[in-house]
């Protein structure tokens, strides 16, 4: 299983950069951020300095959407990073959240989602493209590849990961809901004619490593609480698609927003976020890691063997060095300990 980082692109950017490198160090393949380009500093900008100042490190946002840049231009971001680092880098995409909701915008339909995966990881993969009319291409780095992860909750845009994405992104960490919407992704993969197994799977949580006390279980709970809030946002909008009656997504994944009472996008993605209090215990030790090593090794390897790939860690909480140092020192060696015992 490969290892991510999740990182908030809050000034200093040094900071972003710096935490980055010590993932590397640590055994991470990935980093990731999150683009709202009010809420938080640009993440192009700041990937040139990670990318610069790591070796192997692939990085991407967790997620950009169709709405806020013009395909071309993310297309144009990505293939010069790749020019001046070496294709190291992966697009994650969705409809959008806080970068849209945020200056009062709507998600995109999955139909413009479709769309602009095909212009954007053509582009970037140095083919010609139909976009507005007229074909297009970046013809200074044929040479560019980028893989394109979509992230997707709903039955609808599940089967659009399987049909046309390269990777499927999930954000909670819960094994029911994971099986339940792997088999959902691979369905539509074969349907279309795709290797279901060749799409990579990534599951995204936050995680935060306790010392086995009870305090430091409610204290990393109430750490990582925001995370219940954030899904809850993409989960509002499923029910209002699809209902809540378990018909076509588990009530597993919709029942705990029952409570839920707005949300405050200015504390989008943090700790303490008065707007996440109905999140329950129960969802947040289902959709995220919290607990000693051990039980996060335990939970990884059940992920594992649902067929995830990479586990991508949120760093959005108070243990940010202490989270990775865990992951680095304990949590990956056991992992990749167990998964070569299987070979």
């Amino acid at each position: 299983m490969d290892f991510g980082v999740v990182l908030q692109t809050d000034p200093p950017a040094a900071r972003v950069i710096d935490l980055a490198k010590r993932a590397e160090a640590y055994g991470f393949s990935h980093a990731w951020t999150f683009d709202s380009h009010l809420l938080w500093e640009e993440p192009f900008v700041i990937y040139s300095r990670i990318l610069a100042e790591t070796h192997k490190l692939i990085v991407g946002p967790m997620v950009t959407n169709p709405a806020t840049r013009d395909w071309t231009v993310t297309a144009s971001l990505f293939a010069t990073l790749n020019e001046m680092y070496g294709n190291r880098t992966v697009c994650g995409i969705g409809r959008g959240d806080s970068a849209v909701r945020v200056i009062n915008g709507q998600p995109v339909k999955l139909a413009e989602l479709r769309e602009s995966i095909g212009v954007i990881r053509g582009l970037a993969n140095g083919e010609a493209v139909e976009y507005k009319g007229t074909t297009l291409r970046l013809p200074w780095n044929p040479d560019s590849r980028l893989e394109i992860w979509v992230a997707a909750y709903g039955p609808k845009a599940l089967a659009l990961t399987g049909e046309v994405g390269d990777g499927f992104i999930l954000q909670l960490a819960d094994p029911d809901i994971t099986a339940w919407s792997i088999a959902a992704v691979r369905r539509a993969a074969e349907a279309a004619g795709r290797d279901p197994d060749a799409i990579t799977i990534c599951v995204a949580a936050p995680a935060y490593v306790t010392d086995g006390s009870d305090a430091g279980l409610a204290h990393g709970r109430d750490q990582c609480r925001w995370f219940g809030g954030m899904v809850g946002n993409h989960v509002a909008d499923i029910v209002a698609r699809y209902g809540g009656d378990g018909a076509a997504v588990p009530k597993a994944l919709t029942d705990y927003i029952a409570e839920r009472q707005g949300y405050d996008y200015n504390a989008h993605g943090r700790a303490g976020n008065e707007h996440t209090a109905f999140v329950p215990d129960s969802i947040v030790d289902r959709f995220c890691l919290v607990g000693p090593p051990a039980d996060h090794v335990a939970r990884l390897q059940e992920l594992a063997d649902l067929g995830v790939d990479q586990f991508a860690v949120y760093l959005q909480h108070d243990a940010k060095d202490a989270t990775l140092g865990s992951y680095g020192e304990q949590v990956i060696p056991a992992v990749n300990r167990r998964a070569a015992a299987k070979i």
